[in-house]
C-alpha cells in the first residue's frame, strides 16, 4: 500500500531510528470521517490523520510497552503535535513478534 506525505514522512523517521525489521503503516483515518471532537474535526478531509502501526525493532530489547511508545512518541513529535490526530502503537521485539 502506498503511502501519502504524512505516512511517508513517518515510516521513513521510524526506520532511521529504530532500523526495524518490520514496518507496517495503515491510515486509518477514513474511519473517523464526521467524528467530531472538541477542537473540531477527527479526521480531515484526504485522510493521514490516524493511524495503526505495527514495527519490530531489536531497538526495543529490555524496554516495556510505556517506554516504546514514548520512544516513537519521540521521533514523531512534531507529526503527533500536526496533522496527525492518533496513532495507535504495537511496538515489538523480534523474539515476540516470531514468538
Amino acid at each position: 500500500m502506498s503511502q501519502g506525505p504524512i505516512g511517508t514522512i513517518i515510516l521513513e523517521k521510524l526506520t532511521t531510528a529504530f532500523d526495524p525489521v518490520s514496518i507496517s503503516l495503515e491510515d486509518d483515518s477514513w474511519k473517523h470521517a464526521g467524528h467530531h471532537h472538541e477542537g473540531g474535526m477527527d479526521a480531515k478531509a484526504g485522510g493521514e490523520s490516524h493511524f495503526n502501526l505495527s514495527i519490530v525493532s531489536s531497538s526495543f530489547d529490555g524496554q516495556g510497552r510505556v517506554a516504546r511508545q514514548r520512544a516513537i512518541n519521540a521521533v514523531l513529535a512534531e507529526e503527533l503535535a500536526g496533522p496527525v490526530h492518533a496513532l495507535s502503537i504495537k511496538a515489538m521485539t523480534p523474539a515476540e513478534a516470531s514468538g
